[in-house]
Formats: C-alpha cells, sequence, structure tokens
C-alpha cells in the first residue's frame, strides 16, 4: 500500500519562460540520442542475448534509463 502525493521535494519558482532550455529537456528525454531511446535500445537487445546473466543485465540497464 502506498500514498501518492504530489509535491517536489524543493521549491521550485518560475518566473520566465525559456524556450531553448525546454527544447533542450525534451530533445535529451525523447529524441534520437535521448533516454527513452537508449532505454529501448537496451531492452529490445536484451532478446537476443544467449545468457540470462546478459539478459539481466541489459534489463536492468534499461530500467535505469527510464528513471529519471
Amino acid at each position: 500500500m502506498f500514498i501518492y502525493e504530489k509535491k517536489l521535494q524543493y521549491p521550485v519558482r518560475v518566473s520566465n519562460k525559456d524556450v531553448r532550455m525546454a527544447k533542450a529537456v525534451l530533445t535529451q528525454y525523447g529524441g534520437p540520442d535521448g533516454e527513452l531511446s537508449a532505454s529501448m535500445n537496451y531492452l529490445t537487445q536484451r532478446f537476443s542475448m544467449p545468457l540470462n546473466e546478459l539478459k539481466a543485465i541489459l534489463t536492468d540497464i534499461g530500467t535505469e534509463e527510464l528513471v529519471p
């Protein structure tokens, strides 16, 4: 059982928009060299590994890439 509280660890105050920074953050997560792309590569490659130990390593790396 868990309780979800939607609050930040540290308070964040945004005074103005920074479009370039927003673009950079979105590219890092979803771009061709981003976290999501790397995660999908690791999780896809694990299916072709011959040893269970190698599958486990790629699974761990792929799921770690998903964590922000």
